[in-house]
């Protein structure tokens, strides 16, 4: 899509564009996969995986299906609630006490899984009763069942840690959840040993006469390839996004279309002779008369370096190789066998411009990262433009 057709400002230097019909169609094809009777919790944390946490929950607050969304940390939870989202959020992550009076009186939701937390909690119910506000703290245990990262591990032990959750003044269980370590695998046995382990958890949590009611296990991978995971909810990430979650994936139950797409402009065309250097370091030396194009985008953007020498851009169509070290703004693009590039000429550093495409798989395999990485280090000087029904609908 041309910066001009859309109303973009030519003096843009670097932008990326967002493409919100393609995140709701994606969440369509998952939840296409799913039992009418599961809820979807969309995952936005890391601001939306680079794409952009506010929009995307403004675009999907009416999603039919949906419960509500999940960040990883209170600040990305209270942003929400700031621009006057509504709809139940599911902070994933540790959360301070300092945050829990904020959280509970906003309806935020808190994950437990350590025993001193809990008092914690319980007292900033008690100090907002002092103030007026009557209201629980809806909280979601998670258990640890494989991933070692937080989370109480099932069996007698963390029996004893729900119980106490349930005992503990101020507290509403809403919900209990796990996550899949490898459930991106061709091989599922890991992940269905922990969905056992999940299941025997809280069935023993059931057979003590404790009620949950919400129990959720499925990310993007367990959506599409463990059906027999999705329980009262699921957890929507990195597939609402258009990226798969791994290369080992089956790819014919869905179509997945990437949501992102990354362009500047060159701003300054040169020519070189034989032996000339190009950028930091010297690394690149031209073997001849050559054209090289200045694109204003660097590793301040989230651009990453790790392209040096290795990366490519897409101008007028044709694939243009990176020269030298891509520097903290700018780097350099060999323009030579492009005579059409000019100054002011689109670039197309990620997504599609005629014939070629530059996929977030491919510019992770190249600098050392994966695909959704790339998308969640991009930088925030660099800002997004939302398109819906091919126009653009906000700027963020």
């Amino acid at each position: 899509m041309k910066i001009e057709e859309n109303g973009i400002p030519s003096c843009q230097r670097l932008y990326a564009e967002i493409n919100l019909d393609a995140i709701r169609n994606n969440l369509s094809q998952l939840k296409s996969l799913l039992n009418q009777k599961t809820q979807i919790i969309a995952v936005i944390k890391a601001d939306g995986y680079g794409h952009g946490a506010v929009p995307i929950a403004r675009e999907l607050e009416d999603f039919e299906g949906l419960w509500g969304f999940a960040t990883a940390t209170p600040e990305e939870a209270f942003l929400l609630r700031s621009v006057g989202i509504s709809a139940p959020i599911l902070v994933l992550g540790y959360a301070f006490p300092c945050c829990y009076e904020r959280m509970i009186e906003e309806g935020i939701r808190i994950t437990v899984f350590r025993k001193d937390t809990l008092g914690e909690i319980s007292k900033a119910c008690k100090e907002l009763e002092k103030r007026g506000i009557r209201q629980k703290a809806k909280v979601h245990i998670k258990g640890d069942t494989g991933m070692n990262r937080i989370g109480s591990k099932p069996g007698e032990e963390g029996f004893s840690f729900v119980e106490q959750v349930f005992l503990t003044e101020g507290l509403e269980v809403e919900g209990i959840f796990t996550h899949f370590a490898r459930a991106d695998e061709a091989d599922k046995t890991s992940a269905r040993m922990q969905l056992s382990a999940f299941q025997e958890f809280t069935q023993l949590i059931e057979k003590k006469g404790l009620h949950i009611p919400m129990k959720h296990c499925s990310n993007s991978a367990g959506i599409m390839e463990l059906p027999e995971a999705e329980m009262d909810a699921v957890r929507a990430g990195v597939a609402m996004y258009g990226l798969w979650p791994s290369e080992e994936m089956q790819r014919e139950q869905i179509i997945l279309t990437p949501a992102m797409s990354l362009h500047g402009r060159i701003v300054y065309i040169k020519e070189i002779e034989p032996g000339e250097a190009v950028s930091y370091g010297g690394r690149f030396v031209a073997d001849r008369r050559m054209r090289i194009a200045t694109i204003p985008a660097g590793y301040a953007d989230g651009y990453p370096r790790g392209l040096s020498d290795k990366g490519f851009v897409l101008i007028c169509k044709k694939r243009a190789p990176i020269l030298g070290r891509i520097c903290m703004d700018q780097f350099m693009a060999d323009v030579t066998e492009i005579p059409e590039a000019a100054e002011g000429t689109l670039v197309t550093l990620l997504g599609r411009d005629g014939e070629e495409e530059i996929t977030m798989e491919e510019l992770g395999e190249l600098s050392g990262r994966f695909n959704y990485e790339f998308a969640c280090c991009l930088g925030k000087r660099m800002p997004r433009i939302y398109i819906k029904n091919g126009s653009i609908s906000s700027l963020w």
